[in-house]
């Protein structure tokens, strides 16, 4: 009865781990797979997809800081005021702290 080899699955990050070593070229794609066990033409693909995807990185715009809308609910802001300077009354009743 022959058993049924199982592939295996490697996790994202030893995948990246493998590809940027790739990209650094300090040493060959046959190096880097014997090295890890892995075979050449996979970390040939990892480090393609690497290089493919780096642009990805930095195509969203840089957004500063968002205007608040104007618009926002101004009764559940007020509720939630309400709500803090009760909180606060109470916590300073229970405390004993007197503030002006």
């Amino acid at each position: 009865m022959s058993e049924k080899k199982r592939r295996k699955s490697y996790t994202p990050a030893f995948k990246a781990k493998i590809g940027l070593e790739a990209l650094k070229g300090e040493k060959t794609i046959n190096e880097i797979g014997q090295e890890h066990g892995v075979h050449p033409a996979q970390v040939g693909q990892w480090k393609r997809a690497i290089q493919e995807q780096a642009q990805s990185l930095f195509e969203g715009k840089r957004r500063g800081p968002q205007p608040a809308a104007e618009h926002q609910e101004p009764e559940k802001l007020f509720s939630e005021i309400g709500k803090l300077k009760m909180e606060l009354d109470w916590l300073k009743k229970k405390s004993g702290i007197s503030l002006p």
